[in-house]
């Protein structure tokens, strides 16, 4: 049975979010609640949720603004948002309140569920969110890449992925493995989050490659501190005997019995800073280039392209 989706529900009135919250916990969702958006932040930063549902006041105009800065943010911008509007309030004007879709509040009761369910399906189907990690997958990557380059904007691109995770999934199961991959996300979000606050991207292709966009100056600081961060967290996912020998006893892919040391991460960065890409499959084809490089050193790793011209 799948997990419910998390919900961050942001409203000032206790009895609007006790209404709220009641009728979505029968569906179920996961009902987390704020009385405003700035305090929600370092909870979305963390642990990205499924939908944002906030109650929108006539002259708020501060959470207006601060909501469309948040959508605007591309780590977050894919985050479906919900707004609760006023009987007496006029429609929302799209082009200025970033929001998905409305709901009435006199309609609350037979529109909410629906409402907040069809927000994360649109979602799903249109942004391409990994279920698992909740972060952006292959169009939304490929987008900010090719957005970024035609810009003109100099930038950092690194392509990350594990090191002997398939032996690690055949010797604890899927379940512990998607713990694993969780953990990286929410790993890498938390880093380049810190590092850069604007301007940043991460996104999950998918299985255990990750991708992250900052600036050129920042890109390789972020991995290094990514990859320091996962040696440190990783042991904590192998039991006693495996953890303190680092390695376990698994399957090669002949079917073979092969001793496999505990998993690693491999990072590959290509920058536009001394060299010009038009296009995001050049730029990609390098960032893969160095992440061979990188899988090819013992132990988590860093591969930065320093190359010159084309």
């Amino acid at each position: 049975m799948s997990s419910p989706k998390t919900v961050v529900l942001i409203a000032a009135e206790v009895a609007l979010k006790s209404i709220i919250e009641r009728d979505l916990a029968a569906v179920p969702y996961r009902v987390v609640s704020f009385t405003d958006i700035r305090s929600s932040f370092d909870y979305i930063y963390n642990s990205v949720p499924d939908l944002l549902i906030i109650s929108i006041d006539p002259g708020d105009a501060g959470t207006s603004c601060l909501l469309n800065d948040f959508k605007e943010d591309p780590l977050f911008g894919q985050l479906p948002v919900l707004a609760v509007i006023g009987d007496e309030l006029p429609l929302p004007g799209w082009g200025r309140l970033f929001a998905d879709d409305y709901v009435k509040r006199s309609q609350l009761g037979a529109d909410i569920c629906a409402r907040a369910e069809l927000c994360i399906a649109r979602a799903e189907r249109v942004v391409e969110i990994n279920p698992l990690t909740r972060l952006p997958g292959n169009i939304a990557i490929i987008k900010q890449i090719q957005h970024r380059l035609s810009k003109g904007d100099i930038f950092g691109l690194a392509y990350a992925d594990l090191d002997n995770f398939k032996p690690f999934n055949d010797r604890y199961g899927f379940s512990r493995g998607d713990e694993v991959l969780k953990m990286v996300g929410r790993l890498i979000l938390n880093i380049v989050r810190t590092k850069q606050p604007a301007g940043s991207f991460v996104g999950h292709i998918g299985g255990d490659d990750f991708v992250f966009i900052s600036g050129a100056e920042t890109v390789a600081e972020i991995a290094e501190d990514v990859a320091d961060n996962f040696d440190e967290i990783i042991p904590s996912f192998y039991d006693g005997e495996n953890r303190s020998r680092r390695c376990i006893e698994s399957i090669d892919r002949e079917g073979h019995p092969k001793t496999f040391p505990i998993i690693t991460l491999s990072v590959g960065i290509a920058t536009n800073a001394r060299r010009a890409y038009t296009h995001y499959g050049e730029m990609t084809e390098v960032a893969s280039e160095m992440k061979k490089y990188a899988k090819a050193c013992s132990g988590s790793c860093v591969r930065t392209d320093r190359r010159r011209g084309r």
